[in-house]
């Protein structure tokens, strides 16, 4: 099974991909397997069940992600946002309130792939809404992640 890390990582591919595509999560997860492994070796990847829980139950809840990303990023529609911070928000959001991830890794983990996949200037706004949301629906001290085998 592959490291939580790495299945955001993939997650995020698959949700812009959905995005672009217009694909369900079903349908932007069975592309991931036939095309998108490609860029990770040459072997069709191993099953990564906690992946597709991401994709899905992001897709899921689209209306209500947005719905807090619009009412916690000043002077942002969220139609104008770049599609990569968009849908790291809205996994972060899924993960944190829907599958109570603790907000601390969830936050920690949003920047690190904002870092790698959108821009260093996309970090504190990332940050910023994802802590506003913390602060809105979990309503607790955000306390620094513990690394654990396999997290990460």
């Amino acid at each position: 099974m592959p490291a939580r890390y790495k299945s955001r990582q993939r997650a995020l591919q698959v949700l812009f991909q959905c995005d672009i595509r217009s694909m369900s999560a079903p349908e932007g997860v069975r592309a991931y397997y036939e095309s998108l492994y490609l860029e990770e070796g040459d072997e069709v990847p191993e099953q990564d069940p906690f992946m597709e829980t991401l994709v899905e139950g992001t897709r899921e809840c689209l209306a209500e992600c947005d719905e807090l990303i619009t009412r916690h990023s000043a002077n942002w529609r969220i139609e104008r946002m770049p599609l990569v911070d968009r849908n790291i928000l809205r996994m972060g959001i899924h993960e944190m309130v829907g599958m109570g991830t603790p907000p601390a890794v969830v936050i920690d983990q949003s920047i690190v792939l904002a870092r790698r996949f959108s821009g260093e200037e996309s970090v504190p706004f990332i940050n910023g809404v994802l802590d506003a949301v913390r602060r809105e629906r979990i309503a607790g001290p955000l306390e620094a992640p513990e690394r654990t085998a396999g997290e990460g």
